[in-house]
């Protein structure tokens, strides 16, 4: 239905960790927050926020941000918003999807922090009624499933049906009874309202930002979180992010996972090189060795002087290649620095600017072939083990053996290294990279009929011999 911990729902306490809880509230952004004006009280005023759900993020002061305070919950403009600005931003947090479509009789989900659950949270159900002016009416299955404090500022959100992932669509801001009594359960008709994304998008430009179409790239969202995971994934990511926009927003979320970040036009290449040094750790009398060849090439040190890397696999991220003054030059000093072990993320603005016939040819081609070369090592191996061990199991226990014969790949490879033309090349590598996956995660084969050999006998994958 939707997940069952998430980021970006927060615990809001006034000015510290001592503080009682007070309501809750939504991340939006690495380092915005949303929720109610009254959750907070005072534009001036210090929170506490607080990742109830992922304790490994640590809680963060936070504040009304510029233009952030809209409070009237008892004036004529009813707005009740409140935007925060961390102290000091949380990219590690996953921030809230957002969306401004509303169904009557959609069911919604809205986790609290309630007392006496304030430290674990509690949750509740609901759908959506109708409008209340610029709020929306959400109707409990009974009086005891109310919103009451501790829910002000919680995201109402729906859950994931079908294709249609689960979104936030507005903020928990009151509860409200046919008799004025304290609890709902005593009332003999309560229900709950809740500002709209929509509403919220009228009046806070980041949020028509975030929930419009072009408010995060969440395909490439996943693509680098699974190529910084590092996980069977090329050394070498290219790509093409315009700046501004939601594919900026974001890559900028995302750049907390790299070790090293450079940009172009922003910074000099012998600066990058001194920060690439300190983190090779060399010895001090080989410093400047290593520093004058990734700079200018030449001979390679010794790769035993120099330490290893201070983790495995560090990644240095370049952004805006095609921006820097000499992009040709500071390809090359990247080819020498995936040398040494490191992981590069390479991204242009645009499509025409330079240098990137020179990445092209000498950091992805390399990258894939490498790559390539990987997987089919793989599968000669599991070629070898099957043959060995094939004829002597039965086809429940036999070894697995890729879908097509290795040595047909490998003849592929020899033959794509010899193509003139880098770019036919990469394309070449990124199909046979295709089809060294496929070859990898086929299936083990099916039993064949029994024959005069063992019963049962496995020949091989579906179309291999």
């Amino acid at each position: 239905m939707g997940e069952l911990r998430a980021d970006w729902r927060l615990r809001l306490r006034p000015d510290g960790p001592e503080n009682a809880v007070c309501g809750a509230g939504v991340l939006i952004t690495q380092d915005r927050v949303l929720t109610c004006a009254h959750v907070v009280g005072d534009p001036h005023a210090r929170m506490w926020v607080e990742f109830a759900e992922n304790p490994a993020i640590p809680p963060v002061a936070a504040r009304v941000a510029p233009d952030g305070w809209l409070p009237g919950r008892a004036g004529p403009d009813r707005e009740d918003i409140a935007v925060l600005a961390l102290d000091s931003p949380r990219p590690q947090a996953r921030p809230a999807p957002l969306a401004r479509h509303l169904e009557r009789g959609a069911e919604v989900w809205l986790g609290g922090y309630a007392a006496p659950f304030d430290a674990d949270g509690m949750w509740l159900s609901g759908r959506i009624s109708g409008l209340h002016g610029d709020w929306v009416q959400l109707d409990a299955r009974t009086n005891a499933e109310v919103v009451r404090p501790g829910f002000s500022g919680a995201a109402v959100h729906t859950g994931r049906r079908n294709a249609r992932p689960e979104h936030v669509v507005g903020l928990v801001v009151s509860w409200r009874g046919d008799l004025e009594r304290e609890l709902p359960t005593d009332n003999d008709l309560a229900f709950s309202y809740m500002i709209p994304v929509d509403r919220i998008a009228r009046l806070v430009p980041l949020v028509a930002e975030l929930s419009g179409p072009d408010g995060w790239d969440h395909a490439l969202a996943d693509r680098l979180r699974r190529w910084f995971a590092g996980t069977d994934q090329p050394a070498v990511r290219f790509t093409v992010v315009p700046a501004g926009g939601g594919r900026d927003r974001t890559l900028l979320h995302q750049l907390h996972r790299a070790h090293l970040i450079h940009r172009g036009g922003q910074g000099r290449p012998d600066a990058l090189v001194d920060a690439l040094v300190a983190r090779l750790r060399p010895p001090q009398h080989q410093r400047n060795r290593y520093r004058d060849w990734l700079l200018e090439g030449g001979d390679e040190p010794e790769r035993s002087l120099a330490g290893p890397p201070a983790a495995t696999g560090p990644v240095l991220a370049v952004i805006g290649l095609d921006e820097d003054p000499d992009p040709a030059g500071l390809v090359r000093v990247l080819a020498r620095v995936r040398t040494l072990g490191f992981r590069l993320l390479i991204v242009v603005r645009g499509t025409e600017g330079p240098g990137l016939d020179a990445v092209q040819s000498e950091l992805l081609v390399p990258a894939l072939d490498e790559r390539a070369e990987e997987l089919l090592r793989r599968a000669e191996h599991l070629e070898r083990v099957w043959l060995r061990l094939g004829a002597l199991t039965d086809s429940a226990s036999a070894p697995p053996r890729p879908g097509a014969d290795p040595a047909i790949r490998r003849r592929r490879l020899h033959d794509l290294r010899a193509l003139p033309d880098p770019h036919d090349r990469l394309a070449a590598l990124k199909q046979l990279l295709r089809d060294l996956r496929a070859d990898l995660t086929a299936t083990a084969g099916h039993p064949g009929p029994a024959g005069p050999g063992l019963p049962d006998q496995r020949t091989g994958p579906a179309g291999r011999p």
